[in-house]
Formats: structure tokens, sequence, C-alpha cells
């Protein structure tokens, strides 16, 4: 994976998890949100990792 790529997935990854860190004191389901948003993001980043690895061998 590419150092472009690894930084995008880690700064969208830490976007989500400090916006569901301010949003616990406003709403428990904009908390739940952007926490399974946090999930989706870094489970696609291991996915497209795993992919791109066996793509080059």
């Amino acid at each position: 994976m590419s150092k472009i790529l690894s930084l995008f997935f880690a700064i969208l990854s830490i976007a989500f998890l400090t916006a569901a860190s301010f949003s616990i004191s406003h709403s428990g389901w904009l908390t739940l949100l952007f926490a399974v948003l946090f999930v989706v993001t870094a489970g696609s980043g291991f996915v497209v990792k795993a992919r791109l690895r066996r793509k080059n061998g």
C-alpha cells in the first residue's frame, strides 16, 4: 500500500474517532454512527492492503 493511501485511511479513521468523542455529549446515535464509520474505514483499509499485497505478490 502506498504511503499516501495509508495516510488517507489513517487520517480518516482518526477524524471519525475524534468526531465520535465530541459527539458523546450530544447524541448517542451520532456517536454510534461515527464509531461504525470508523470500523468501516479501518476495515476497508485492511481489505485494500490485503488486495494490493495479493496483486503485487
